[in-house]
């Protein structure tokens, strides 16, 4: 069952005391015609293969640490760190430790 998306003035938890890092799980919080923010639970050793967004897209990592593959190379994200993609930027994911990830998507 999916959850209901935040709306406009809603509080949102994206840490939650419980989380089961165990598997992979990505929740929409909330959706509009501009703007998509996800929640992700990327378990260590987790990947997700190289894709691309069409929008602008920020990955914000609040717990773990995560790699990813961009422009040749490979970024590690830790515990309170942000990266910036542009539009169509070719990435790829991977969780060196249990990770909780938020990521926001600019539709393009």
């Amino acid at each position: 069952m999916s959850m209901p998306h935040a709306a406009s003035g809603d509080v949102i938890t994206v840490q939650r005391g419980g989380d089961d890092f165990h598997r992979f799980s990505s929740i929409a919080l909330a959706k509009t015609d501009e703007l998509e923010l996800i929640r992700l639970i990327m378990p260590k050793g987790k990947s997700m293969p190289e894709h691309h967004l069409p929008g602008e897209v920020t990955l914000l990592c609040l717990q773990g640490e995560i790699a990813v593959d961009i422009h040749g190379n490979s970024k590690v994200l830790r515990s309170g760190e942000m990266l910036y993609l542009i539009g169509g930027q070719a990435h790829a994911l991977s969780a060196v430790q249990d990770s909780l990830v938020l990521l926001t998507i600019l539709q393009g």
